[in-house]
């Protein structure tokens, strides 16, 4: 049906004789001539119909997004019909036979530009029609470039890609498992994997050595624009890892050749590090953005013994009074100022103390401090003539001061292009949940330094584990860990986090079965591949990566789903659902 592509055509093809096939982009008619954009995955090129023709009258009729099947010469655009910000601007195809393959109706939005014409619940119906935007398409495509380079890159590393099952066990992984009800075997349920964690630790103890896989993951948590109910990571594991060091070479190495081979951009490696203690100490969140500074800084020792009530009672009752300084930011409104307030008690902060650096100082918290102690705070955080000091007091506020860090970033748009990696070591091995239970704050299958195993009863709070994770730019891209591959070990962890031997027994006795067979040291990585080609396609959501993504409250508009089951398919599983109302 054709011989050549839209976009891949030039002036050194004139005279050439083509067969092109793609859809209406746009129409004009001038009097005697139409001129049609054709567009293909390509890109676009001009048609030009004559009126010497009596069979190609219909392309006065022609409709954005119809059909076409064209056959012509391409030749030389006139001085005046240049289009030189289009690629193939300097041509145009006079068409000599047209076919309409099919007519479009009237699409619900343009297909030209960013889609900004039509709400994203409307893009997601008609999905098939958003995909022909370029946006889309160069995502979509970098997107296999990326998996591309991802495979060619294990495979050629001895790594072995197997796949691992979707009908499994539900598993404690951090969030709730979607739940499959098993017809043949009535009452009971598969869960679709969270990841394939227990069965790449299973194929370690299998002797594979080397696994990979890009997998389809599942988790049923309330969404964000990262975040979709169903993903795909790469998952990788290795056996005998001589330490954590080992995963990250190879990961930095597996990144950097994604990027080579994607974008063309060569990374520097090795990416720098931080412990999850000093990120929490100096940026207030254990996934920093490393665009720009504005690190904490703990100013305690400066006004412990201040006038100001709320900060000396704060460090008394052992507490801190930290800030971060924003840099020529003393012109910010007092509109701005309570933003930031706002912000920073959402997060869990009593209140915002503000100091502008100006001649003289203004501050509301001025005549509660010396003039000794105003100048030490100011000398502390470097600043200067038209800054902003903007202080917390209290305990746990680190993540309050994240928030306020991360919001001012925003508000003077002060992250600089490019890709700031970093990876985050040493993640505590438990944490309280929001019922002030102990946790995992991976996930039950991470190691720890033998030193401090014996820490697992008596001081669980303060184990240091080997977790890590890999963040760019501010967002998590993925996390790993060295595994647990002794069963005593793994059995005393998950008597800690509360789990019964019963339980666990029923839940993990085919994994913890599988330790006592010779498991060797072992421990790998997870990639969210959606968050890295979001980022890398410089996209906001994930859902412009994806080419059928579900809306923020988990429905699809294209489909309809999730969508109530029949009666009879209900009476064949033995379920009855109560009214959902």
């Amino acid at each position: 049906m054709r011989t050549a592509y839209c976009g891949q055509l030039s002036a050194t093809d004139v005279g050439r004789n083509v067969k092109l096939a793609g859809w209406v982009n746009r129409r004009r008619d001038l009097g005697k001539l139409t001129f049609v954009d054709l567009r293909d995955h390509t890109g676009l090129v001009q048609l030009l119909f004559g009126d010497d023709r009596n069979d190609l009258l219909d392309a006065h009729t022609l409709n954005r997004e119809d059909v076409l099947l064209v056959e012509g010469t391409i030749q030389r655009r006139s001085a005046g019909n240049l289009n030189l910000e289009m690629k193939t601007g300097e041509i145009e195809v006079r068409v000599e036979r047209m076919s309409i393959a099919n007519r479009s109706k009237t699409p619900p939005f343009l297909v030209e530009g960013d889609g900004a014409d039509a709400t994203e619940e409307t893009r997601l119906r008609y999905r098939y029609v958003d995909l022909r935007r370029e946006r889309l398409q160069n995502a979509l495509r970098m997107r296999h470039r990326t998996f591309k380079a991802t495979r060619d890159f294990f495979s050629n590393r001895g790594f072995v890609e197997i796949e691992t099952p979707v009908l499994t066990k539900s598993t404690p992984e951090g969030a709730r498992d979607f739940l499959v009800p098993s017809r043949m075997h009535r009452g009971t349920f598969y869960a679709l994997p969270q990841s394939p964690q227990l069965f790449k630790q299973l194929l370690m103890v299998g002797g594979i050595d080397r696994y990979f896989q890009l997998v389809k993951c599942f988790r049923d948590e309330d969404l964000r624009a990262d975040r979709q109910p169903e993903f795909t990571q790469l998952d990788v594991e290795v056996s005998f890892p001589s330490s954590p060091e080992e995963i990250y070479a190879l990961i930095e190495a597996a990144v950097a050749h994604i990027y080579r081979e994607v974008l063309g951009v060569e990374l520097s490696l090795p990416f720098p590090r931080l412990t999850h203690a000093e990120a929490m100490r100096r940026f207030g969140i254990d996934k920093p953005d490393m665009r720009f500074g504005m690190e904490i800084l703990d100013v305690s020792a400066i006004v412990r013994h201040s006038g100001f009530r709320v900060f000396a009672e704060a460090v008394a009752s052992g507490g801190s009074v930290a800030g971060i300084l924003a840099k020529g930011y003393a012109s910010a409104s007092r509109a701005t100022l309570n933003q930031l307030q706002a912000v920073v008690v959402a997060a869990g902060a009593k209140g915002l103390s503000w100091v502008k650096v100006e001649d003289p100082i203004v501050s509301p918290i001025a005549k509660f401090l010396t003039a000794e102690e105003m100048a030490a705070l100011v000398a502390a955080f470097g600043a200067e003539r038209g800054d902003l000091l903007l202080l917390l007091a209290g305990q746990g506020i680190a993540k309050p001061l994240g928030e306020l860090r991360l919001t001012v970033a925003r508000q003077r748009s002060l992250a600089v292009s490019g890709w700031k990696f970093l990876w985050v070591t040493d993640f505590p091995l438990f944490e309280l949940d929001e019922e002030g239970n102990l946790a995992s704050a991976h996930h039950a299958f991470t190691s720890l330094r033998p030193e401090d195993i014996e820490k697992i009863e008596t001081d669980p709070l303060n184990i240091p584990s080997y977790a890590y994770d890999l963040v760019l730019n501010g967002t998590e891209l993925g996390s790993g860990s060295i595994r647990i591959h002794s069963r005593e070990l793994q059995e005393r962890i998950f008597r800690r986090l509360g789990i019964t031997p019963e339980d666990a027994d029923l839940r993990f006795g085919w994994f913890l079965q599988g330790l006592e067979y010779g498991a060797p040291p072992h421990g790998g990585f997870a990639l969210g591949m959606d968050r890295l080609v979001m980022i890398m396609a410089g996209e906001a959501s994930l859902r412009d990566v994806i080419a059928f993504p579900k809306t923020a409250n988990g429905m699809c508009p294209l489909t309809d789903a999730p969508m109530a089951a029949s009666p009879k398919q209900l009476a064949e599983l033995g379920i009855r659902v109560e009214d959902a109302r």
